[in-house]
């Protein structure tokens, strides 16, 4: 694939600015213990690590106008997209290892800053159970973990858009939701009225995942930068139990697998989130190491040569 012949780049952010129990801090150093670089330079994949980002502690407050911590997110995540945008100036491929799920707003405002000055056309992969596209005025909690696709689509609050250079990062018509199980009252709503392309489990269950990623892959092309964000809820917390936000019914191991294989098929993956990992609810690393698998398979691991 054609991000295999560059530089991966591991970019650790620990924090859980913004999410609802503690832990997802530990994320990064739970990679590294599983062994991530070591399993990615396996696959003949050069690797290295940029350490961790530094960032404003977690205050753990009560929400202010409808969020959480808004001043230390905004933070967190302008560390997260200079990070990135670095990363993708030297030709690199940025692997953010979170941390929570509102560091993608930063990581993935900064990719799409990158495919506007290169020509690329963007595309963004959510794995997730949750579609993220809370706002402060619908969110039950406030935690800003809940809406960094609404920032990203331009709906957040105003410190956390336009960082891209654009009112919206992305368009409702390059993000496509994979694994959804879960979703607000008031967000169906909102996934309704953005006309948001949502691939739930009950997709999953009808049609079957090799159907569902060939429907999300089908226009990628040459030019196409793809960005996968994966929340490790995504999957069952049977398989998973490291998460601060599990839900039953995720796709099975195996189904996760062919996802991952079929982006890396494409040869179009060219930055990634993994985030949502939380060592203090996990259970010997398992969550971890299982996403350790799955990031091997998508920068192309697979058992035959295909």
């Amino acid at each position: 694939m054609a991000a295999m012949s560059k530089t991966i780049s591991l970019i650790g952010a620990p924090t859980d600015v913004g999410a609802s129990v503690r832990g997802a801090g530990m994320g990064p150093d739970a990679l590294r213990v599983a062994g991530l670089m070591d399993a990615l330079r396996a696959h003949r994949l050069e690797v290295v690590d940029r350490g961790n980002l530094s960032g404003p502690p977690n205050p753990w407050l009560p929400p202010h106008g409808g969020l959480r911590h808004l001043e230390e997110v905004v933070a967190w995540n302008w560390a997260v997209y200079t990070a990135v945008d670095l990363a993708l100036s030297e030709g690199q491929v940025p692997l953010l290892m979170g941390g929570d799920h509102c560091l993608a707003i930063g990581s993935i405002s900064a990719v799409a800053r990158h495919c506007r000055a290169t020509g690329k056309q963007l595309r963004v992969v959510w794995l997730d159970a949750h579609t993220d596209v809370n706002t402060e005025t619908i969110s039950p909690s406030g935690n800003l973990h809940g809406m960094p696709v609404s920032c990203l689509l331009g709906h957040g609050p105003k410190k956390l858009v336009g960082w891209s250079g654009e009112p919206a990062a992305i368009t409702p018509e390059q993000i496509d939701f994979i694994g959804i199980r879960s979703v607000d009252a008031d967000e169906k709503q909102a996934i309704r009225q953005l006309g948001l392309q949502v691939f739930d489990m009950r997709h999953i269950d009808e049609h079957g995942m090799r159907t569902t990623m060939s429907e999300v892959l089908q226009d990628v092309h040459e030019d196409t930068h793809l960005h996968v964000s994966f929340d490790l809820d995504c999957l069952d917390p049977a398989d998973a139990p490291g998460v601060g936000t599990g839900v039953r019914g995720g796709p099975t191991y195996r189904e996760m697998q062919l996802c991952m294989e079929m982006i890396a098929d494409t040869g179009r993956m060219a930055s990634l989130d993994v985030v949502e990992i939380n060592p203090a609810l996990d259970v010997r690393n398992r969550t971890a190491e299982l996403a350790v698998e799955f990031i091997q398979s998508l920068f192309g691991a697979s058992t035959l040569a295909r």
